[in-house]
């Protein structure tokens, strides 16, 4: 499974994804926003988990690489949520880009295609997006694709301690037209 756009191709994983995604994701700016960095293995780990939710479900993070030159710029996708989410049952979209192409245009481009997947092929109802409240780069790429804000699903994200200063999550949504 691949999605196309205009300078974008989103693809199942390969071994050679594994380094640059690890590098992004040591990257401390990339990691802030996450709520941490990852270590090689650890991101290693989650490139395994993303093409196991990939094949299990037909749909998931799928790797960004640039159409003109077949650079690495990061994932996008959609994920199951799992059952202890404060949004569960429901499926969400994510994306993680590199620093370098921040500003580009390269979420909302690559984001807009996996809704049309989750909406078309995947045949999904509702799609989630949530970020740490202070995160506006990511809020804006909700915003552009007419997200919704829906502000009595927000929550403290539960993976980050009681005092982090993302752990105030802020959620999004869409509705198949």
């Amino acid at each position: 499974m691949a999605l196309d756009t205009d300078r974008l191709i989103l693809r199942p994983w390969r071994d050679g994804d594994r380094a640059p995604y690890a590098a992004m994701m040591a990257d401390p700016q990339v990691g802030y926003w996450l709520g941490r960095t990852l270590t090689e293995s650890q991101a290693d780990a989650q490139v395994d988990r993303f093409a196991a939710h990939l094949e299990a479900w037909d749909f998931g993070f799928l790797a960004v690489e640039r159409r003109d030159d077949g650079a690495f710029l990061g994932a996008a996708g959609l994920l199951a949520l799992t059952p202890d989410s404060p949004l569960a049952p429901g499926v969400e979209i994510g994306w993680r880009f590199t620093r370098e192409v921040w500003g580009a245009g390269y979420a909302t481009e690559a984001a807009r295609a996996v809704l049309a997947d989750g909406f078309g092929r995947v045949d999904l109802s509702e799609i989630v997006a949530f970020t740490a409240r202070t995160n506006l780069r990511s809020r804006a790429v909700m915003e552009r694709l007419d997200m919704a804000r829906r502000p009595e699903l927000d929550f403290e994200h539960p993976a980050l301690e009681p005092h982090h200063i993302l752990r105030s999550h802020v959620v999004y949504a869409l509705r198949r037209a």
